[in-house]
């Protein structure tokens, strides 16, 4: 097992401090075995997670090579397996030749920024969220977080609790309520099979790269965050960032469809969860009342204004928490799509002996999340059993 950084790197390095994993603590587990406490309510922070993963490779004493960034894999000259290269931490070159290799390094290894990130005034700092780590790091001043997405929201809470002005320019991302009619929303989807769904079934094969719903893990069993929550708490609201100008950050009108969206898609959801309870006949309690998932369809209309004056604002800095971008240009071997991303069924390549895991919608909605690995990765084992026995 090649690792470039340590055990737990991402979450280790490209996590603020106050971070709290989105899934319960009883989601979170490995192949035979339950990572975090499943006997306590709530999400597992940062450095819990970092200790679990720890824990887990050095009770089973995995062979993880750590230091150690892949730099190409490429077919063998005989055409049977292939050929690793890599390169230490210290600048030495190392090769392995291998008869299978399995990719794990997900898609999101390169953090993704708009192309106008580099036209912010002179003295306004720009960092991505994988960079921040909390307000009192930052310069002084007002903040806008860029991204309305879970990381967008919940730094976005992070920075208004520090007493930050704190402006956010929202887009198109979903809402779930983090608890409804007395469970955790996940709980309820797990029930439901909501995690087993495949691409297949997905009504438009494009949801499987749709940004995760909003919601958090921070608090003792979470709590739900909307874009009303975050105005009625202080945040200003904004349209989705499209570009800076002169000093001006240039937004456009959709404030109000965001809220919208947001909103119908909550109901979305548990309109499902009744339709589950109501189907397997379960004896559940109702709705309990939560402001922050409650609809405001006064917010609805919303257009917001065309720009900000950044400098007029006195932002300090901009915080993008716009993704993550896939970098695989280290696979030499005839395995990518047009986009730069793997083509693949289930995670097994058309490739002979190469495959992947760890990727979002590998196999089911769960593949991108802790809660899958272990059923992908029997999977993932079983075929290449049968390649090598073949």
């Amino acid at each position: 097992m090649l690792e470039r950084g340590g055990v737990a790197e991402t979450w280790r390095s490209q996590r603020w401090d106050s971070f709290h994993s989105n899934t319960p603590r009883w989601m979170t587990v490995l192949p035979g075995a339950q990572l975090g406490d499943a006997r306590r309510d709530g999400f597992a922070g940062r450095d819990e997670l970092v200790e679990a993963f720890e824990g887990y490779a050095r009770r089973r004493a995995l062979p993880i090579h750590t230091g150690i960034a892949v730099t190409s894999v490429q077919r063998a000259a005989t055409g049977n397996g292939f050929l690793v290269g890599a390169r230490t931490r210290a600048g030495e070159s190392r090769t392995w030749e291998a008869r299978t290799v399995v990719v794990a390094s997900g898609i999101q290894r390169i953090p993704r920024f708009p192309g106008f990130n580099r036209a912010l005034p002179p003295g306004v700092a720009s960092l991505h969220s994988s960079g921040y780590r909390n307000p009192s790091r930052l310069p002084p001043g007002s903040a806008v977080v860029v991204g309305g997405g879970q990381s967008g929201s919940q730094i976005a809470e992070d920075l208004l609790g520090a007493g930050r002005t704190v402006y956010l320019c929202a887009s198109r991302v979903a809402r779930v309520p983090r608890r409804y009619r007395g469970r955790d929303i996940l709980e309820w989807w797990v029930d439901a099979g909501e995690f087993d769904a495949t691409v297949r079934e997905l009504d438009d094969p494009a949801l499987r790269f749709a940004p995760q719903p909003q919601v958090s893990g921070v608090g003792h069993r979470g709590h739900t965050i909307s874009l009303q929550h975050l105005a009625r708490a202080g945040v200003r609201l904004l349209g989705r960032a499209i570009g800076v100008n002169e000093g001006l950050l240039q937004l456009d009108s959709r404030l109000g469809e965001y809220v919208r969206f947001a909103d119908e898609q909550s109901d979305k959801f548990r309109r499902e969860v009744d339709a589950y309870i109501e189907r397997a006949g379960l004896a559940a309690p109702e709705p309990e009342e939560d402001s922050a998932d409650a609809p405001v369809p006064d917010l609805w209309s919303l257009t917001g204004p065309a720009d900000l004056d950044l400098r007029e604002a006195g932002i300090g800095c901009v915080i993008w928490c716009t993704g993550f971008m896939a970098d695989f240009s280290w696979l030499r071997v005839p395995v990518l799509d047009e986009r730069g991303l793997p083509v693949h069924e289930d995670g097994v390549s058309a490739v002979p002996g190469l495959y992947f895991l760890g990727f979002p919608w590998l196999r089911s909605r769960k593949s991108g999340i802790i809660f899958g690995i272990a059923e992908d990765a029997a999977f993932i084992a079983g075929a290449i059993g049968r390649h090598l026995a073949g």
